[in-house]
């Protein structure tokens, strides 16, 4: 690990929750903000970091471009997702030249980039500790070579991070366990529950029918092994009760969200649920 990636993770842990604005973390008085986006961006790249995006530049994709030229009364978008596919037919635009309201613009821009019909260019907004950075901090972490140069800032944030790590993994090993007996066994859904989930859910998160399977995933976990899951979507398929596609813009995802999807041999990975059964 770079020195100056060291000190970001180190800024990140004097934030509330390990969590900041990109903004407000400077390793050094004197990096720039284009640096500060690198240097996040690789360490998201290693599952060390999560980050929220802001999307400043959208212009229309091939697959976009096809569509405005079919007969627009078999077109499967909105009106509001038309104007922003013509808005930024000609030319990049932002967000806020789309023509629509504010309070729509950030979901139909996510779900039209999403089904491959426009390009995004995006920056990081804000930035978290991920799970995996505080396991690489806590217990494999090492120094090499010559000592990084750290602030007392930068050590103190440290320190009390291994500290607060200390007291949950005593806290966690003096709750009593419970003993499997004591837990009711929890009935394996079936395919017409997972069908209703997935609906629940689309309407719940307003993923305008192309649900990401990591929210399922998360729902059923407790119920469903992965391999359970991918076959009863795969039944779901095959009855023509919803249909599964790819992965396009994978930026807009973390590394873990794009893993739960369902990996094939070649090109990306099944992502997007959509429900077709009436």
């Amino acid at each position: 690990m770079e020195t100056i990636e060291l000190k970001f993770l180190l800024k990140l842990l004097g934030s509330p929750d390990y969590r900041a604005p990109l903004s407000k973390i400077t390793p050094n008085s004197k990096t720039s903000a284009t640096e500060r986006e690198r240097i996040c961006r690789k360490l998201h790249d290693r599952d060390l970091v999560e980050c929220s995006y802001e999307v400043t530049k959208l212009k229309i994709a091939s697959p976009g471009k096809a569509l405005l030229k079919s007969d627009s009364t078999g077109v499967p978008v909105t009106d509001k997702e038309l104007k922003v596919l013509r808005a930024s037919e000609k030319e990049k635009i932002s967000p806020g030249k789309t023509g629509v309201p504010a309070a729509e613009r950030g979901a139909i821009i996510e779900r039209l980039a999403d089904r491959g019909l426009i390009e995004l260019e995006t920056k990081v907004k804000e930035v978290w500790l991920s799970e995996r950075g505080q396991e690489y901090l806590r217990d494999e972490y090492t120094s090499k070579g010559s000592q990084p140069i750290l602030s007392l800032e930068m050590l103190n944030n440290y320190l009390r991070f291994l500290r607060k790590s200390l007291r949950v993994q005593m806290d966690e090993h003096q709750e009593p366990q419970q003993t499997l007996s004591a837990t009711a066994p929890m009935s394996k859904p079936t395919d017409a529950q997972i069908l209703q989930t997935i609906r629940d859910l689309d309407q719940e998160l307003g993923t305008g029918n192309y649900l990401p399977i990591f929210h399922l995933r998360q729902k059923l976990e407790p119920l469903l092994s992965r391999e359970g899951l991918d076959e009863a979507l795969y039944r779901l398929e095959g009855n023509d009760q919803i249909e599964l596609s790819a992965l396009v813009e994978a930026s807009r995802y973390s590394q873990e969200q794009i893993n739960a999807g369902i990996k094939q041999r070649s090109g990306s990975p099944l992502f997007f649920i959509k429900v077709t059964a009436k």
